[in-house]
């Protein structure tokens, strides 16, 4: 229990065209766990064609967002987010619908945010030691996780990993900018609100089917290169637009000084102009760029602002308690089924 009262957990799985895997998926998620009194499974259809949404209803999963087209992992992340707070889920975990992680570990998960010593727990697939990564990915992987530590300020072992468990702070007040996927900026975007982050060590299962979030490396490197980039920017703009305009600064002092000192050895000959006009044309587009970080700062000062509006407002629309079968969610709708509730044998 969190505070005396009984503990809802909502395991959502975001799913495009898996039909074939989805049920060996669910077929492995616990139906009991130690401190939860209740676990329900959603399932968010991003689109499929194959049939996904028939099968879900089939297996008997409780609650399935279904969207008219494919909107991108990021979305039904958020839309499955913004129904599982709805739904008054104390936890959440979300998990691949490919069956890559192994659901015996979600107790795991869930156990620190259980202790309230987290607010966000990260599934650490120890990535050096998966099989099926290539040499390339894997070194891919460790640099991307020490980059989006670095950037976060967190000791996040493995920032790509969908395997997570949020608690009703975190989901209330996470937000996802990017189309792609929800993995980076979350992290970047948690550290910056303060959230407790804790790793959790889990274990993976043997490959289903290649990923479908890349077709190659160059794309995953240009699509999450971007992310962090823009995130960073996002959240620390004085800083990042700062630094910009300090390197701005400092070439044009250098080279000023370089036209200086050759001025000062020959005063009557005109060389070394180049120098001039390219130093103080950095000197100028430093002060742009340091006019771009105030401008940055007072920006992310208004979203902020927006961003805990939008938190409180998700928790009043939650507290409402308006949910129902067929309720609209923007152009999708959340469907509750029919399937019991999984109750723990202590729960009442």
């Amino acid at each position: 229990m969190l505070n005396g009262d009984p503990v809802k957990l909502i395991i959502q799985i975001p799913c495009l065209n898996e039909r074939d895997q989805l049920p060996a998926t669910f077929a492995d998620l616990p139906r009991s766990i130690p401190g939860v009194d209740e676990i329900e499974v959603m399932v968010i259809d991003d689109g499929s064609s194959d049939g996904t949404s028939e099968v879900a209803r089939s297996l008997g999963v409780h609650h399935l967002i279904r969207f008219a087209r494919n909107r991108g992992l990021a979305a039904a992340y958020v839309a499955g987010m913004d129904a599982c707070l709805r739904l008054r889920a104390d936890i959440v975990v979300n998990t691949d619908a490919d069956n890559q992680y192994s659901a015996a570990d979600i107790a795991k998960l869930v156990a620190p945010i259980l202790a309230q010593d987290a607010d966000v727990v990260i599934g650490d697939r120890q990535t050096d030691t998966i099989a099926h990564f290539s040499f390339v990915k894997r070194v891919l992987q460790r640099w991307g996780s020490a980059l989006v530590r670095r950037a976060s300020g967190t000791g996040v072992r493995d920032s790509t990993s969908g395997f997570r468990a949020l608690n009703r702070r975190a989901i209330a007040t996470l937000v996802v900018h990017n189309r792609f996927t929800y993995t980076l900026e979350t992290l970047i975007h948690a550290a910056t609100l303060g959230l407790t982050i804790r790793n959790v060590v889990v274990r993976t299962n043997p490959q289903t089917r290649p990923s479908r979030l890349f077709r190659s490396i160059p794309g995953y490197l240009r699509r999450n290169g971007a992310i962090i980039l823009r995130s960073y920017a996002l959240y620390w703009p004085l800083q990042t637009f700062g630094f910009l305009a300090a390197v701005l600064f400092a070439v044009g002092t250098v080279l000023g000084l370089r036209f200086l000192y050759y001025y000062q050895l020959e005063p009557n000959v005109s060389s070394h102009i180049q120098s001039l006009q390219v130093g103080v044309g950095a000197i100028i587009m430093g002060f742009v760029v340091a006019l771009m970080a105030l401008l940055g700062d007072l920006i992310a000062g208004n979203r902020r602002l927006i961003e805990e509006l939008l938190a409180r407002m998700r928790r009043i629309d939650a507290t409402l308690d308006h949910i129902s079968q067929g309720r609209h969610l923007g152009a999708e709708t959340l469907e509750r089924t029919a399937a019991e509730t999984w109750r723990s044998p202590s729960s009442p």
